[in-house]
């Protein structure tokens, strides 16, 4: 584990380099130049994967409570007046700290940031980037709406109209964030019988995280995967190069692109392209004795792309990924054709002081910790920031990467456009987060109905068949919760990887039938009779803890360092598993009143992390690190 000093001067580091590493702007010394830098608009990403042009909306941002909750767009989206405004800087949650019913509930707020171009030149179009709004945008542009968008946890993007911009003077960009959840949301939210607000973990409202502008000079990269094929760990290997462009010019562009495999050449073709209009280049190609990536190896091959028009590149793609292979292959978890017993923990992007809004610092803590321990897998709820994901990348670590389509009742998963809602996230996470070998597991929910039925196996059907779809190189998950009544259901059977989330001896359960920790390892059996052909995972275990006590008390230190040395001691005796998740490393919010089966909790926090939020290391932490390090997590 780094110390924090060290760690903190490691992530300066890697942003002053990854600043030096951005091409250099023809115009970085235009007049409009600096006045965009002026603004606090930056040439640097808090992440390297992306498209070239991005500009950081760092600086001066305002923000202002919309009590009324739909105040008059003309004073919060035209009026360039600050009076009423909040100086904040971006990302921000609004009610970090506030742990109160009504800022659980949500309500709205505006954000607004008064901006110039970088360039204005007028061949160029401008899009805004957000990474995540939590929950419902309506994004203005000097006082006109120009884009909306529903949904969390992913990034979404808004062309700024040419009409509408200013190209040498000020621009006022505003957002309307609507954080007030419904059943319909994921996670869903809504009231309890004593008219308590109901949810996932805690609903905090706002720009989560960075904001960017991207410049596009007439050629856009829209979607870019890199794909490996490895038969086997030292077989011949092929990539899959796929891009989509788009011309965003006014009339037809011949455009030309190209690719890198390390310091080898891809050519993907040359095309004219209309105006508006996209196309699709593809290229496979084999590569002989490829270094592969693996936990104890994590070789990453620079395979960026670039468009260009002939004579000038137009845009630039920035690509890290591994060759290496996950498969299922009779009941197990293959990386590399090596079997996976990975040990890792759940986490939250939280913070005592920041809410949601954390910064690269904070992942790069977690992420140092979870090494300490031994671990050697993230699992979350919803797609991570891309930071995590990068830094996994480098260290040979791996990810189970969910859609936040959590605890969603039947009789609103039945519904039409909640299912497309469903589609689109699991849709964006996997274009979004394509390229990242670290990635092993597409899970396409978390909790649903334990008797799933036409309904929920209708979804699981089809979401399988969308994640295979753009992308056949990884299994395709869901985590379920564990309970021996559920029996063996066959709406699982396009399933690849079966998570469970088991609490024997920490909750009862129906009827009590997890009351008794003692019952899991029969439990453990029946699952691996009922799904011999899947991959099957502990996708969540745990035990509240805030306080030295007996070992039988629930609560206690000590009672959750016997839970960790019982239920791992489970684990270890079954070989067909293929990994186990703590839940979680770090503790988070999670809503009014939680007590997660503590006689003395703590609410709103989930306790049950080795790890308290404000960073102190329960006894436990020791337990599972001797745990995880003792267990060959690779390898045959």
């Amino acid at each position: 584990m780094f110390p924090l000093p060290e760690m903190l001067r490691r992530c300066l580091l890697l942003s002053l380099l990854a600043a030096l590493a951005l091409p250099t702007v023809a115009y970085a010394q235009s007049p409009s130049a600096n006045a965009a830098q002026a603004d606090g608009l930056l040439n640097k990403t808090l992440y390297k994967g992306g498209a070239s042009g991005r500009f950081l909306m760092a600086g001066q941002w305002y923000y202002r409570a919309d009590t009324a909750g739909n105040g008059a767009v003309s004073v919060f989206a035209g009026d360039p007046s600050n009076v009423g405004w909040t100086p904040v800087s971006v990302p921000n949650a609004w009610n970090a700290k506030d742990y109160s019913d009504a800022s659980f509930a949500g309500g709205v707020g505006w954000y607004r940031k008064s901006f110039h171009l970088p360039s204005a030149a007028k061949r160029l179009s401008w899009i805004v980037r957000f990474e995540s709004v939590n929950y419902r945008s309506r994004v203005y542009l000097n006082g006109r709406l120009i884009g909306k968008n529903t949904g969390a946890y992913l990034p979404f993007e808004i062309r700024l109209p040419a009409g509408l911009l200013k190209r040498g003077g000020t621009n006022l960009l505003a957002i309307r964030v609507d954080d007030r959840r419904f059943p319909t949301d994921f996670p869903p939210s809504g009231l309890s019988t004593t008219g308590v607000p109901t949810g996932g973990w805690w609903n905090y409202g706002g720009l989560l995280r960075e904001v960017y502008l991207r410049k596009i000079d007439r050629a856009d990269f829209n979607t870019v995967a890199v794909l490996p094929d490895l038969p086997c760990g030292s077989c011949d290997a092929h990539v899959t190069y796929k891009a989509t462009l788009r011309n965003y010019g006014d009339k037809a562009q011949r455009m030309r692109v190209t690719a890198r495999l390390g310091a080898r050449k891809v050519v993907l073709g040359t095309a004219s392209v209309g105006a508006k209009k996209f196309a699709t280049f593809t290229k496979r190609i084999a590569v002989k004795n490829p270094k592969t990536w693996s936990p104890t190896s994590p070789y990453l091959y620079n395979t960026s792309l670039t468009v260009s028009d002939g004579k000038k590149t137009l845009q630039t793609y920035h690509v890290e990924t591994g060759i290496r292979s996950i498969k299922v292959v009779n009941g197990h978890l293959m990386l590399n054709g090596k079997p996976l017993n990975f040990r890792g923990f759940g986490t939250h992007e939280d913070s005592l002081d920041k809410g949601f809004a954390i910064d690269d610092a904070q992942r790069e803590q977690q992420i140092q910790w979870a090494r300490e321990e031994g671990a050697t897998l993230f699992r979350s709820h919803y797609p991570l920031h891309p930071y995590y994901y990068e830094r996994l990348d480098e260290l040979g670590m791996l990810a189970w990467t969910e859609v936040p389509i959590y605890s969603v009742k039947t009789k609103y998963l039945k519904q039409l456009k909640v299912r497309k809602l469903a589609a689109r996230e699991l849709e964006s996470a996997v274009r979004t987060n394509i390229n990242h070998p670290s990635i092993i597991v597409w899970s396409a929910g978390n909790e649903l109905s334990a008797r799933p039925g036409p309904v929920q196996g209708y979804y699981i059907q089809r979401a399988v068949k969308l994640a295979k779809s753009l992308d056949p190189t990884r299994p395709v998950g869901l985590a379920v919760a564990g309970y021996p009544s559920a029996g063996c259901q066959p709406e699982y059977a396009p399933l690849d990887v079966l998570g469970i989330n088991e609490y024997f001896g920490w909750y009862s359960g129906p009827n009590g039938q997890i009351a008794d920790q003692t019952t899991l390892s029969d439990y453990l059996d029946s699952v691996r009779q009922c799904y011999p052909g899947k991959a099957i995972v502990i996708t969540e275990t745990g035990a509240e803890a805030n306080r030295d006590g007996p070992v039988e008390e629930r609560g206690t230190y000590q009672f959750q360092q016997a839970f960790a040395n019982y239920h791992f001691g489970v684990y270890a005796t079954k070989p067909w598993l293929s990994g186990a998740i703590w839940w979680t490393l770090e503790e988070f919010a999670v809503k009014p009143g939680w007590e997660g089966g503590n006689p003395w909790p703590a609410p709103p926090i989930h306790q049950k992390a080795p790890i308290t939020m404000a960073g102190v290391k329960k006894p436990a932490f020791y337990d599972l690190q001797r745990i995880y390090k003792a267990t060959k997590q690779w390898g045959p």
